[in-house]
């Protein structure tokens, strides 16, 4: 969320890529699944995720 918070005050992609350590690829991905989400949709999102994962373990 921070390095995507960085690009939209104007950092460029291959500065912030090269600081934190990931390829572009990486950057786009988070960016289309997290650009418009605020923390706590964020958060509810990975306790969702963490639910359905114990949900599956319980049933295969």
């Amino acid at each position: 969320m921070a390095i995507l918070k960085q690009n939209e005050a104007g950092i460029k992609v291959p500065d912030l890529c090269r600081e934190h350590s990931i390829i572009s690829a990486t950057f786009y991905k988070w960016r289309a699944k997290y650009g418009r989400m605020d923390t706590s949709m964020i958060k509810r999102l990975k306790e969702l995720e963490d639910e359905n994962r114990r949900l599956k373990k319980m049933y295969v």
